[in-house]
């Protein structure tokens, strides 16, 4: 089965970042386009050897990025197209049926009751993501909760499906040795509670709830990893409130999918300039710019995780700090309080205020630094699950959407020839199809011709 995944962006976000790690466990071939630029995440991509193309759509109303899709969707001749994030979804869904591609699936990774990926949910929003459903076969919820707003948005039961996130938890498990490292390199005491939280600097993520907390609390650190347009003025606030000085506001980091080549035993994560590596500058956290800490290694140097979230669609970050063995507050986290209460008895739930989040964190730092048990729900959220299910999905989709009609025939020059695929085989140089021609590695500009 050849697939293509449309994407909005890829820069190193959560729908980004399970992309990547979703594609090492399907065992088909899978193309990907983004929409607007092959940002960070397409070096991983590119390095685990699959194919990438960034479209350049300058915004939302960029009509003229349509037909450059629809123009590579027929030449791919896909099986099936599969899209993530809501411009994607609105255009992926036209330009994959007017393409000719019969097998259509959508996943919403982002569905809030006010806010749809941080952006204001607005009547307009809707009509047109509702009007695009009905071209797909299917929609994939990330959640149960996200399942239960579509219906309630008036998508028919049927053509909902929930398929969570999945998780590598390996790769989180806790090293004393990022640990220490880490704070080395952040100027954080060994000896101090390092309060923390991973995601997009965005309002709807609400990390001035943190820092408003953490201010509160003598002592206590907040690290807090990842980009956006509110790290500005966290940085005020924590100014403001005299914690400038325990707020670390360490910016993007990579790390949370494992590099397709080995990081040479850095406790930090992969040195810059690998393939599929982080490749920050020199900074005043990194002022030799050699290896940053990656995601990992930072979750190594939390004591506790912080979510304060209020409209999470899953809370994928919540299960990478549960495979570190932290402990965690969160506001809202369906993949956490969709299963029991046994299944994550390190996650507590509070309720969206200041004050709520403050005193479990004094709680919390009374107690002291401590790991906990990797609990059951990591294990419910297995990547090899999550593809299990996606594959068996796809194969029902597409027997369902072919029955009575001719697949299309696989192109004599198929302009993404196939890497190798599977979370096991090691990444290799892509091939052209004409014979005779010398190995050549991936890159996007394999793929221009398609588009013009």
């Amino acid at each position: 089965m050849r697939t293509l995944h449309v994407i909005t962006g890829l820069g190193a976000g959560g729908a980004e970042q399970q992309l990547r790690l979703l594609l090492r466990h399907l065992p088909v071939h899978s193309d990907v386009i983004a929409l607007t630029h092959a940002d960070a995440v397409a070096r991983g991509l590119r390095a685990d050897g699959v194919r990438v193309l960034g479209l350049g759509m300058r915004g939302n109303r960029d009509l003229a990025a349509l037909p450059r899709l629809i123009r590579a969707i027929r030449a791919g001749r896909y099986d099936l197209v599969h899209t993530h994030l809501y411009r994607a979804c609105v255009y992926g869904r036209i330009a994959a049926r007017l393409a000719g591609v019969r097998t259509v699936l959508a996943t919403e990774h982002s569905l809030g009751h006010t806010h749809i990926e941080g952006r204001p949910l607005t009547a307009g929003t809707r009509a047109l993501y509702l009007a695009t459903e009905r071209l797909g076969s299917a929609t994939v919820a990330v959640s149960g909760t996200i399942a239960d707003r579509l219906r309630d948005w008036g998508v028919p039961s049927e053509r909902v499906h929930t398929v969570p996130n999945g998780i590598d938890a390996a790769r989180f498990r806790h090293d004393p040795a990022a640990r220490a490292a880490a704070r080395a390199q952040l100027g954080i005491p060994h000896d101090a509670y390092v309060a923390g939280g991973v995601g997009r600097l965005v309002p709807g993520k609400r990390f001035d709830t943190a820092v408003r907390a953490v201010a509160a609390l003598p002592g206590v650190h907040l690290l807090l990893v990842g980009d956006g347009p509110e790290r500005a003025a966290l940085a005020r606030l924590a100014r403001m409130m005299g914690a400038a000085d325990r707020v670390h506001l360490v910016g993007e980091r990579d790390g949370a999918v494992a590099p397709s080549a080995p990081a040479h035993g850095s406790p930090l994560g992969t040195p810059h300039g690998t393939p599929g590596g982080d490749t920050h500058e020199a900074t005043a956290d990194d002022p030799e710019g050699g290896r940053a800490a990656e995601i990992p290694a930072l979750l190594a140097a939390m004591d506790v995780c912080v979510s304060p979230s209020t409209e999470e669609a899953f809370g994928l970050a919540v299960l990478e700090a549960l495979a570190a063995g932290l402990p965690v507050i969160h506001v809202t986290c369906p993949a956490i309080d969709e299963l029991p209460l046994a299944d994550a008895p390190g996650a507590q739930r509070v309720g969206p205020g200041t004050p709520e989040l403050t005193a479990a964190l004094r709680t919390h730092a009374a107690r002291g630094a401590r790991r906990l048990p990797v609990p059951p729900a990591v294990r419910r959220y297995a990547i090899e699950r999550t593809a299990d299910q996606l594959l068996s999905l796809y194969a029902r989709l597409h027997a369902a959407t072919t029955a009575h009609h001719t697949p299309p025939a696989a192109p004599a020059h198929p302009p993404y020839p196939a890497p190798a695929r599977g979370p096991r085989q090691q990444p290799r140089p892509a091939r052209d199809a004409t014979p005779g021609e010398p190995p050549r590695t991936t890159d996007h500009h394999d793929l221009k011709d398609a588009t013009r």
